[in-house]
């Protein structure tokens, strides 16, 4: 089955801490942090439709102005999730340009940021592109189950963690994996299409097996279609798989709570991104500055059950000594059979 998501780095991991996350089969993406965004093109910066900072220091959120200048002049509503504070810093950035010419844009670019509390609270603040990027319509809201977006087709869920200051991780969930078999749908004599898209998402959704679905399809300039029961074409095309989850943890001491709190988002994920900072001979400088060394990034890693951890946010000063920090998380992961990593292009290596 093809997977729904494709996380890759932004940047390579001496580099800003990053993922972007690419939809299949949708005009969309994600991003884990906004660090330095130069490596990503303006076609995939444009995708975007969330983003998720784990916390603002500067290495995590230097590429906001770069967004914002890539969607001046869009029709477009960019969705950003923070730690407390986080909207007023949002409104900080946005306040320290001049914006006496965008009431003549023929479109709106809003930002809509969100920020949690510990408590589960959450305060929201539109900023409109032709009113100057002024806030207004706050609102607040709570979450349940840490649950920070819920969509028909996944969710995403956070958890704080402590860097000296709350700094957020998060866990991507595809909720399930509806895959159309191909051959079935050749056997039927029924094409490809739109429909199938509302297919699956009529199956997440849980409706009924006697529900009258229509596929449909253009022949041409004329337009084809055939109804069936759902049931019929959930029998007859479709498998159905646990979804993907893609976790994303950064800036966090290896404290108890730190632990338990990673172990518990990062179980069972297809993905696990996490910082590794230090070689574990300098675990003492790793808990003063709130990092952890690539040995206990291992060792979350197998307590999760990741399937595959790709380790980042390394120290400048083990340049020319990658290896030595990928070796010790790999001992410590205790998968040394086949290394999986990916390319800050995306492309997933087995060595």
């Amino acid at each position: 089955m093809p997977p729904l998501f494709h996380p890759s780095p932004v940047n390579g991991p001496f580099d800003d801490p990053g993922v972007y996350v690419d939809f299949l089969f949708e005009r969309r993406a994600i991003l884990f942090d906004l660090g330095d965004t130069a490596p990503l093109p303006p076609r995939k910066v444009l995708r975007i439709s969330d983003i998720f900072i784990s916390h603002t220091h500067v290495d995590h959120f230097i590429g906001f102005d770069r967004v914002v200048r890539l969607c001046l002049g869009r029709e477009k509503r960019l969705r950003l999730y923070g730690p407390p504070g986080f909207a007023d810093q949002v409104a900080h950035r946005l306040a320290g340009y001049t914006w006496n010419l965008v009431e003549s844009y023929p479109t709106d670019f809003t930002v809509e940021a969100t920020e949690l509390a510990p408590g589960c609270g959450v305060r929201t603040v539109e900023f409109h592109c032709r009113r100057e990027f002024v806030p207004e319509n706050e609102r607040w809201g709570t979450i349940a189950g840490g649950i920070l977006m819920d969509e028909e087709t996944f969710r995403v869920r956070t958890a704080f963690l402590d860097h000296g200051t709350p700094c957020l991780a998060f866990a991507l969930e595809e909720k399930l994996h509806v895959n159309i078999r191909k051959n079935r749908l050749a056997e039927m004599g029924l094409p490809t299409g739109e429909w199938l898209r509302a297919l699956k998402k009529a199956i997440l959704r849980g409706e009924g097996d006697d529900i009258p679905f229509r596929a449909w399809w253009r022949d041409g300039s004329v337009v084809r279609e055939r109804i069936y029961p759902l049931g019929e074409l959930r029998e007859r095309l479709v498998g159905i798989a646990p979804g993907q989850r893609v976790v994303y943890v950064t800036d966090a001491g290896f404290t108890p709570e730190n632990r338990a709190r990673i172990v518990d988002l990062a179980r069972g994920a297809d993905y696990l991104f996490i910082e590794a900072t230090f070689l574990h001979a300098e675990d003492e400088r790793a808990r003063q500055r709130g990092h952890l060394t690539a040995r206990q990034a291992g060792e979350l890693a197998r307590e999760a059950g990741a399937a595959r951890v790709i380790p980042f946010h390394f120290s400048p000063k083990y340049r020319g000594m990658e290896e030595l920090l990928r070796k010790e998380l790999e001992d410590a992961f205790g998968r040394n059979a086949g290394r999986v990593t990916l390319t800050p292009t995306g492309a997933e290596t087995a060595g």
